[in-house]
């Protein structure tokens, strides 16, 4: 017990700062991008749904690395996109910060996008239909009609795309790299402290992320429930 105590005394609590900063950012951006999305594949004839589907979705089924190789060439200062990005607006996305987020947003947006097109594909159409009798714009059926009847979806959503920017991996160390206190996570703190065989940090590391993991799922259940008690339960 005193050696756990002193672990966490001595702890560098940066992992921790990053990740966080991480995932609230990259699931902020996958939210209105995956609303967005779900509602134009939702509208979409079935040939052009299928296709724009599959490439939304691919990030998911690739391996995290893949996909990270994939931004490597595509930010890489030695690229013309990233050559342009630096030069033009001096945005560096290798071994930055800003690789974190965009790595962590590539990867966990799928899940965002899928959940709300999924709830959104459930709504009856007659809600719609009313609105418009009533005068209502597409526009205003959408964000007063349609995502509040898709929440408890969307919010699934939010929780998984959460959940999975933090304990990205893969895509973030190939973009971002793994400099401490500027784009290390714990994912990869947990990575290195296991290769200098320390599994008592690693240990530790790992019962933080699930207690944020579970903080965040309750706290997001008890929203989405409050929402949904007028509904009956069989």
């Amino acid at each position: 017990m005193e050696e756990i105590m002193q672990i966490l005394k001595d702890l560098d609590w940066s992992p921790l700062f990053i990740s966080l900063k991480t995932g609230v950012v990259a699931t902020f951006i996958s939210f209105f991008l995956g609303i967005f999305a779900a509602r134009k594949v939702v509208k979409a004839t079935p040939g052009k749904k299928a296709v724009i589907d599959g490439i939304l979705t691919l990030p998911m089924v690739l391996p995290p690395t893949v996909a990270g190789f994939f931004l490597l060439l595509l930010f890489s200062r030695r690229r013309p996109l990233g050559e342009f990005l630096f030069e033009q607006f001096d945005f560096k996305v290798v071994q930055t910060w800003l690789g974190c987020v965009i790595a962590a947003t590539v990867i966990a947006f799928p899940l965002m996008y899928r959940n709300a097109r999924a709830a959104m594909e459930q709504i009856d159409m007659n809600l719609v239909y009313a609105g418009r009798t009533l005068g209502m714009s597409d526009t205003k059926i959408f964000w007063t009609v349609i995502v509040p009847t898709a929440g408890p979806g969307i919010a699934s959503g939010t929780i998984l795309t959460f959940a999975r920017a933090l304990g990205e991996y893969g895509a973030t160390s190939m973009l971002a790299g793994n400099i401490p206190g500027k784009t290390g996570t714990i994912s990869q703190k947990i990575a290195m402290v296991i290769q200098d065989g320390d599994y008592l940090t690693a240990g530790i590391w790992v019962v933080i992320v699930m207690i944020i993991a579970f903080l965040v799922i309750f706290l997001m259940n008890l929203i989405s429930g409050s929402k949904m008690k007028h509904i009956g339960r069989w």
